[in-house]
């Protein structure tokens, strides 16, 4: 992956290209930060709409706080997710989080998001069923830390415009935009957002190449000249 000063101009004119299409996307549809950490960990290999589903229930059954959650048994908790598809691995990523919430922190995200945002990584990185996309999305979504997340719909993006060349780590990738844009969560936020709505709607297996707002975007070669 190349660098170069005219990074941020490339990285900013695709940020200002999404953001003409979609507008705000105020993301991550959620009631609570403590919403936002179980989608995080629900969405893993699954799509949206079965995460929904699964919270849906977890409303319904008075368990979406910390407390009442880490309560449950795990094989309830298990059957309340049970839409978000690998019920039963991601109920034991729930039931971890939830252990490791209660025994150093209280059950209380003010105190654990209160902590320095790389410890704070290193941390929950050692989480069993937390990798590293999951826990950006925590430390971005619902602790507005200033981390970007990197997806696979952001590599495909990257890739097809030449940026990427497909064997960059999770870390590379991030670098790229940490490196080159101002360290904001809002700006982070809304900028991953733009990339997944981007990759959903046009950037597909099956491409839409003609209606994408970053359609004729630069290479970066002409970016840098």
């Amino acid at each position: 992956m190349a660098t170069s000063p005219g990074w941020a101009e490339c990285l900013l004119e695709m940020y200002d290209r999404m953001h003409g299409h979609f507008g705000d996307l105020r993301w991550w549809p959620a009631d609570s930060p403590f919403e936002i950490i179980v989608g995080a960990i629900l969405t893993q290999n699954t799509a949206w709409q079965n995460v929904t589903f699964a919270i849906n229930k977890l409303k319904e059954a008075g368990a979406l706080t910390p407390q009442d959650m880490y309560l449950l048994p795990i094989s309830t908790l298990a059957e309340l997710i049970r839409s978000s598809g690998f019920y039963q691995v991601k109920a034991r990523r729930l039931a971890n989080f939830l252990s490791f919430l209660h025994d150093e922190y209280g059950n209380s995200l003010d105190r654990m998001f209160a902590g320095h945002l790389w410890q704070l990584r290193q941390i929950l990185l050692q989480i069993k069923g937390v990798g590293e996309e999951t826990a950006d999305c925590i430390l971005l979504y619902a602790g507005k830390k200033p981390v970007f997340v990197i997806d696979a719909y952001t590599r495909r993006i990257l890739e097809r415009h030449g940026i990427l060349v497909g064997r960059e780590s999770y870390a590379d990738v991030q670098a790229l935009f940490m490196n080159h844009l101002p360290a904001s969560s809002a700006l982070f936020n809304q900028y991953h957002a733009l990339l997944v709505n981007t990759g959903k709607t046009f950037c597909r297996k099956e491409r839409h190449c003609e209606l994408c707002p970053l359609k004729n975007f630069n290479s970066p070669q002409e970016c840098f000249t």
